[in-house]
């Protein structure tokens, strides 16, 4: 019989209750449970490892360690071995990374990506303007899902470098666009990147039905421990396409100072970059091991079902007038979404409170939720409808010296420069949300004084 989720958090995440802490913040990191962290312990005070470049004794057990976790994460997502290649990286953005600096992008190519991207994918198109590429945006629709994607992707020109990206979930807004855009795309002549780093935490990823070209995942929002240690899956025959434009230690087989030639590796250890972080990538095998005790379908169903009662809870807040308190951005139902909700609270008028107040009471109470843009411009501009011209004049305004969120939000005027955002996960429970409501609901019948141009705590950013 499995241990209830209540029971898993007294035995895992018990640090969360003795120190008081309401965590709600999955879509930024998860949370390692302790027996991740023992069993990581207990595997280095008990061995020996040593930088793997070598053969000897030590570093044959690191290279071990790391072919052992290769296999390990091929095997977790059903990602044939022989169509499929893992290239450990920092983090999702080190993965993306990758992919755009090797792209073989090219005049009459094209990079076509969704509006709802995280600023990592955003940055490939830096990658592809240097090169000529033509670069597009899918739109995203009043309730930030895709909208015309068929017409969009088509007019690539067959026979050019194409790359297709979105996120299989929105970091924003919690909405998943549909998998099916992958075949989709490569029936109109695109290779696909996937950024599953939002997804993979709470969804199973079945490499084998649904099969991109490049996709990127971070460790540490899959199971929080290890920070540090992302990967990149690619087919082997889309890997074969790019053209590394540097080599380092790690990604050659020999290199020739004297005659300026070097071989690289043939494998995705082409695009690894010097020395692996092979303690970190020792502790991803016992992190997919936990998912899988628990089973990624029963996480799926209890994140699923505190989303579904955080919905409802959300949306019966008001003001003693009735007014509504909570202004969704994205799906305010269950239709196609994950656990992560984006909201602005309203006062009795209906005009936005400023998210600083709310993360300022929220951190007063120890509960961890974030707040802005979340590194997601493209569906933060859809969602507080902005006009491209009021944008684009606001941000010309300022320099990076002088941006702070205050000007930002002051340039343009009455719409909001940031969210909340909320996020629960495989230790959050009822008591949870009981305690975010408590703090959502002392905003009740309150209003202008935590309007936008209030004195408020200062950001220096839009994050």
């Amino acid at each position: 019989m499995h241990e209830t989720f209540e029971q898993l958090r007294q035995r895992e995440f018990s640090r969360l209750d003795r120190l008081g802490h309401v965590y709600l913040d999955y879509t930024g990191a998860g949370l390692y449970a302790e027996s991740q962290v023992q069993a990581n312990a207990d595997l280095l005070c008990n061995s020996v490892f040593g930088n793997p470049h070598s053969r000897n004794p030590t570093s044959l057990a690191a290279t071990q360690l790391c072919e052992d976790a290769r296999s390990r994460v091929l095997a977790y997502f059903n990602a044939d071995p022989e169509l499929y290649e893992v290239v450990f990286t920092l983090n999702a953005s080190g993965a993306l990374k990758l992919v755009g600096e090797a792209y073989p992008w090219e005049p009459g190519g094209r990079f076509l990506l969704t509006a709802d991207n995280h600023n990592s994918v955003n940055g490939l198109r830096e990658f592809a303007t240097a090169h000529g590429a033509e670069v597009g945006y899918v739109p995203l629709g009043p309730d930030l899902r895709l909208h015309d994607v068929r017409a969009h992707l088509a007019g690539a020109e067959r026979g050019k470098h194409n790359l297709f990206a979105f996120p299989a979930q929105s970091n924003f807004s919690g909405v998943k666009h549909p998998l099916e855009l992958v075949r989709l795309a490569h029936d109109q002549g695109y290779h696909v990147v996937l950024d599953a780093a939002a997804f993979v935490p709470t969804n199973p990823l079945d490499l084998s039905r649904v099969a991109p070209d490049f996709v990127c995942v971070s460790f540490y929002k899959m199971f929080g421990f290890p920070t540090g240690v992302g990967v990149l899956l690619a087919r082997r025959n889309a890997l074969g396409e790019l053209h590394r434009p540097w080599f380092a230690g790690g990604t050659v087989r020999f290199v020739s100072a004297q005659n300026r030639v070097h071989l690289q590796h043939v494998t995705g250890r082409a695009f690894e970059d010097g020395t692996l972080n092979y303690l970190g990538i020792a502790a991803v095998s016992t992190g997919l091991d936990f998912l899988e005790r628990i089973g990624i379908g029963r996480i799926n169903a209890h994140v699923m079902e505190l989303t579904r009662d955080l919905l409802d809870r959300l949306a019966s807040l008001t003001h003693s007038d009735g007014a509504p308190m909570v202004r969704f951005y994205g799906p305010s139902d269950m239709t196609d979404r994950g656990g992560t909700i984006a909201f602005n609270l309203l006062d009795p008028a209906g005009e936005p409170i400023d998210f600083r107040a709310v993360e300022q009471r929220a951190n007063e109470a120890t509960l961890s939720l974030r707040t802005g843009f979340f590194c997601n411009p493209g569906a933060a501009e859809c969602a507080f409808e902005y006009r491209d011209e009021d944008a684009f004049r606001c941000i010309k305004t300022l320099t990076p010296e002088t941006f702070n969120i205050q000007l930002f939000s002051d340039c343009m005027s009455d719409h909001p420069v940031g969210a909340v955002r909320v996020s629960v996960g495989i230790a959050s429970n009822r008591a949870d949300l009981d305690r975010l409501m408590e703090v959502l609901g002392s905003f009740r019948d309150q209003g202008v004084e935590f309007g936008y141009g209030a004195a408020l705590p200062a950001l220096a950013t839009v994050d």
